[in-house]
């Protein structure tokens, strides 16, 4: 097990080309399990390939326990990879797949032949030994691949977007195996994955990124609960966070942004914010399960709507109502779930809400406790 650390790692491949990595800062502790997220090109896979030392960093540099290992080659720097396309040798067997670098090694037969045994009881793959990789699975085959990088007892294990290939049952199988493939060994690791469910579910920490630039790095409920601008609140969450342009009303050092439908208008508490905040064009953003059915009388915070869609989900029904003409989704439990067309009452979480910079998409925070009244209100047209 290892600590990992980048500091101001960049990426480029020529002289006047934008930077594939920008300033890339990082640090996970031993045994911690990094996700790195972010949509197709935002640099996450190449910022996998340069700690595997499969690219150079232009500058900066990568430390696994202190030292630096940016100039070294990958075979010494103590690292394994699992790619998203397995790369098993087809003709040889399950076996001889796992051993082939502990034969590398030049590791003993027996000594090889426990390691094998090892690695294929903790992945369950001990009755597959004797196949070939054209024998097996997709499933079967990406832990015969997580098994080749298991017998090396490296410092740091590599995923680069190892379910992708792999239906959508399999992968929520196989990520529930990782991670308790992870809770065993706790061993240090660096997963990129462009699906934030994944993210949300695997990592000890997560590196959102975009455009060669992490925007935010945190714990998954941070992440989550206290998004640092609009990009990382739109990508993580499903169903999405709710955007619903909004105007501003000044009241005593008090904000309210306004919030209309066909069946009402309420006044939503913010609390105190920047001055000039109500000139500029803002986005509320409310996550699906902070709208919920209004308790009843006297409660803050309800709009009344209408049902337009609803989208059953099993454990949930999603309806959607349009506030401020735009869609918004609220969670509800499937016995709650109104029929389309049916006008309800919500109540919306104004603590937990939050607000972006629709143009700059930087997150405006209020000066004081976010906390806001709850027994405020303004209602009209119910």
């Amino acid at each position: 097990m290892a600590t990992l650390e980048l500091r101001n790692v960049n990426k480029s491949y020529g002289s006047g080309l934008t930077d594939t990595l920008k300033s890339i800062d990082l640090k996970i502790d031993d045994g911690e399990f990094l996700i790195l997220v972010g949509p197709s090109g935002c640099g996450k896979s190449t910022l996998m390939n340069c700690i595997a030392g499969l690219e150079n960093i232009s500058n900066g540099a990568i430390l696994v326990d202190d030292a630096d290992i940016s100039g070294m080659s990958p075979k010494d720097r103590d690292i394994a990879m699992v790619f998203q396309s397995y790369a098993l040798y087809p003709t040889m067997s399950v076996r001889d797949n796992i051993a082939f670098g502990l034969k590398m090694r030049k590791m003993s037969p027996a000594a090889i032949e426990e390691e094998v045994a090892r690695v294929a009881k903790l992945l369950q793959i001990e009755h597959l030994l004797a196949r070939k990789p054209g024998q097996l699975s997709g499933g079967q085959q990406q832990r015969v691949a997580m098994g080749r990088a298991l017998a090396r007892r490296p410092k740091i294990y590599l995923f680069d977007e190892p379910l992708s290939n792999l239906d959508a049952k399999l992968r929520v199988e196989m990520r529930t195996e990782i991670k308790l493939m992870h809770q065993r060994l706790k061993t240090t690791t660096v997963y990129v994955t462009h699906d934030q469910i994944e993210a949300m579910t695997l990592g000890d920490k997560v590196a959102v990124m975009k455009e060669g630039v992490i925007q935010q790095f945190g714990t998954p409920q941070q992440i989550y609960n206290d998004p640092a601008n609009l990009f990382v609140a739109s990508f993580i969450g499903s169903p999405p966070m709710n955007f619903v342009p909004v105007q501003l009303q000044r009241r005593a050092g008090q904000v309210w942004a306004i919030l209309a439908s066909s069946e009402g208008r309420c006044e939503l508490p913010l609390g105190e914010l920047p001055e000039g905040a109500e000139q500029r064009e803002l986005l509320l953003g409310v996550r699906p399960e902070q709208v919920q059915l209004a308790a009843g009388a006297g409660q803050a915070n309800v709009l009344a709507a209408r049902v337009e869609v609803t989208e059953p989900t099993g454990p949930d029904t999603l309806v959607f109502v349009t506030v401020n003409d735009s869609k918004l989704c609220c969670r509800l439990a499937p016995d709650q779930a109104p029929p389309v067309g049916q006008r309800l009452e919500l109540h919306i979480d104004a603590a937990r809400a939050l607000l972006f910079d629709a143009k700059s998409g930087e997150r405006v925070r209020p000066l004081a406790s976010s906390v806001q009244p709850s027994n405020v209100t303004s209602l009209t047209n119910r």
